[in-house]
């Protein structure tokens, strides 16, 4: 038997960084964000030997060790031993020796929610293989307590959820409080948006938990410029809401630049000269505005290209090195199964 799951990564369309701790617990967050057509994967083989081997394949890294309770946390592979390691503290089952493999579509560091989703992917394997009755947001929960806690990695919480629920979102942050407003947008709209967003990886990667310390730092320390603009950037989430539910499509890529210039206030290494210059291109091709995806400081940008704009758009940014990353919208979040 084969335990498999796989989870989808996310695009944010406004408020990235208000689900950060501590500003979500003090001011509340809200950020909007989609799934898309690009995903994590975790499969569990159970093994007739007493020992565990644990591998990313996307990755060429691969661990064994005797069957142990708990696994060594040393920077290799740290992700798929946390979850190991919190299942057996939890779950306390005879867990056979298993081989644990898992896949990514896009490099870790690119800020489309890699580490969080495929958290939520390996978890989700264990799930199917131990019968756990978990929904879905004690499966993002955990997930979140997981890396979060566990393993002390810094990050916000809207990724766990936006993989375990999937689809176009609405989540609210208030304290260890989360509620996740799944959107109901015409199918129209969302094709439209579809066709006119341009997912752009700048083949650079990022160590996102160095922009998020100063972030958090920035709040701790009340930096004014950096509070008031997370507040911007919250209710940027709630004006594109407004622009996506009623299909003021062509409102989207300015509340998409309003929030660009927003997020560059969070902290300093958001941005820098090479996405600058990437970001002006687009927009004298045709883009109304655009975003660094996750934290910042690399990995991918989307781009709202109206009418037929995005051709343009897309020729001028293969001329910076990068890769033009096709992709869909899709509904479903975390789906495990067995064969």
């Amino acid at each position: 038997m084969i335990y498999r799951s796989k989870a989808p990564l996310r695009i944010g369309l406004a408020g990235g960084g208000t689900d950060v701790s501590p500003y979500s617990d003090q001011f509340g967050g809200a950020v909007l964000n989609t799934t898309i057509s690009l995903s994590a994967y975790a499969s569990i083989e159970p093994l007739n030997e007493n020992r565990i081997i644990v591998e990313a394949l996307d990755r060429n890294e691969k661990q064994e060790f005797d069957l142990l309770p708990k696994l060594p946390i040393d920077g290799t592979l740290d992700l798929l031993k946390g979850v190991y390691n919190r299942i057996q503290k939890d779950h306390a089952s005879q867990i056979p020796g298993f081989r644990l493999s898992t896949f990514v579509d896009a490099p870790a560091g690119s800020g489309l929610g890699t580490s969080s989703t495929l958290v939520v992917a390996i978890l989700g394997a264990f799930v199917e293989m131990l019968k756990l009755q978990l929904d879905e947001y004690k499966i993002a929960q955990y997930a979140y307590d997981i890396e979060r806690n566990d393993l002390q990695l810094a990050g916000g919480k809207q990724d766990q959820y936006a993989a375990t629920f999937g689809g176009v979102n609405f989540m609210e942050f208030a304290g260890d409080k989360v509620i996740v407003n799944p959107l109901r947008i015409k199918p129209e709209y969302l094709n439209e948006l579809e066709n006119n967003l341009v997912l752009f990886f700048t083949a650079t990667s990022r160590e996102s938990a160095l922009i998020i310390k100063e972030q958090v730092q920035n709040v701790e320390n009340k930096n004014e410029k950096s509070i008031e603009a997370m507040h911007h950037l919250k209710d940027q989430a709630r004006m594109m809401k407004e622009a996506l539910l009623q299909g003021k499509l062509d409102e989207i890529g300015v509340i998409l630049d309003y929030g660009f210039e927003q997020k560059k206030m969070m902290a300093a290494n958001i941005s820098n000269s090479n996405i600058e210059k990437i970001y002006n291109a687009a927009k004298n091709a045709g883009a109304l505005g655009g975003k660094i995806s996750g934290a910042g400081g690399g990995g991918f940008m989307i781009f709202y290209c109206p009418g037929n704009t995005r051709h343009a758009v897309i020729k001028t940014l293969n001329t910076f090195g990068g890769v033009v990353r096709d992709y869909s919208f899709i509904k479903h979040g975390l789906t495990t199964w067995s064969v």
